[in-house]
């Protein structure tokens, strides 16, 4: 398998770093090597690529339309994008994608983001208002976002945490996280785990592991617990010992950076 041309990431890295590079760095960094990762456009394909071109090479990436083994050398503009089909192992059909390849269990992670989240990891991605039919707001749909929660291994969610993202209970589940929490995803039936953390601009959270609720274990630098609290439309819990997510090094933050610019300046 071929790596992406080399990165020039000294020429971009710099000191000071944005709460959404951080975001992005710290999905990049939980992605083991020779995973297989069913990814989105948008901040989940960025750390794909981050990680691909950092600390796991042999990375597979697998887009909903179907590019198994993708290694786009820019970021994607979405999943029809024909860098995708140019550098991939093979094309299949979107049926197959979803029918041999997600919801036969072959995919380790999923990676997924949201309009809204509750406290069991449950994501709106479908209406924001009390009425399906006449919504405040009508979001672009679940896609194959349900079949990710519900198939994947496992799932990272990367989202911006805020009191309009995080929120007490979703408008609508598009995709079931824990349901209402404890074993009730284990009812419905689903063969993968689920959400194994969420990924915020301001920490990390992990379900626990009986109630299920996501758990505030990580805070990136600078962020305190009484931000992450105030940016959580529920009341927010913590691990007995919260760690301090590491820093972007200059490598990870220049190749954010340089994916970015193929993004917005290759078209």
């Amino acid at each position: 398998m071929s790596s992406p041309p080399e990165l020039r990431s000294d020429a971009f890295a710099a000191d000071a770093w944005t709460p959404e590079e951080m975001m992005t760095v710290a999905a990049a960094r939980v992605l083991d090597d020779g995973a297989v990762c069913f990814v989105g456009i948008g901040r989940p394909s960025t750390a794909a690529n981050v990680a691909c071109r950092l600390h796991a090479p042999g990375l597979v990436l697998i887009y909903e339309s179907g590019t198994l083994g993708a290694r786009p050398t820019v970021l994607p503009l979405s999943i029809g994008d024909g860098i995708l089909a140019e550098t991939a192992d093979t094309v299949v059909s979107v049926v197959e994608t979803f029918n041999y390849w997600l919801q036969s269990g072959r995919i380790d992670i999923g990676f997924l983001e949201g309009a809204q989240l509750d406290r069991f990891g449950n994501i709106n991605t479908t209406v924001i208002g009390d009425s399906y039919d006449s919504p405040r707001v009508r979001l672009p749909g679940a896609g194959g976002a349900p079949e990710i929660a519900a198939s994947c291994r496992e799932v990272i969610v990367v989202m911006r945490q805020s009191l309009r993202t995080f929120v007490e209970r979703v408008d609508f589940v598009t995709s079931v996280g824990f349901g209402s929490g404890g074993r009730d995803r284990e009812r419905h039936g689903f063969s993968g785990s689920g959400p194994k953390a969420v990924i915020t601009d301001l920490g990390i959270l992990e379900p626990d592991p009986e109630s299920r609720e996501l758990v505030l274990t990580h805070l990136h630098p600078g962020v305190s617990v009484d931000a992450a609290r105030a940016a959580t439309g529920w009341e927010l819990a913590t691990a007995p010992e919260i760690a301090r997510t590491a820093e972007p090094t200059a490598l990870e933050l220049g190749t954010v950076r340089e994916l970015e610019l193929t993004k917005a300046g290759s078209r």
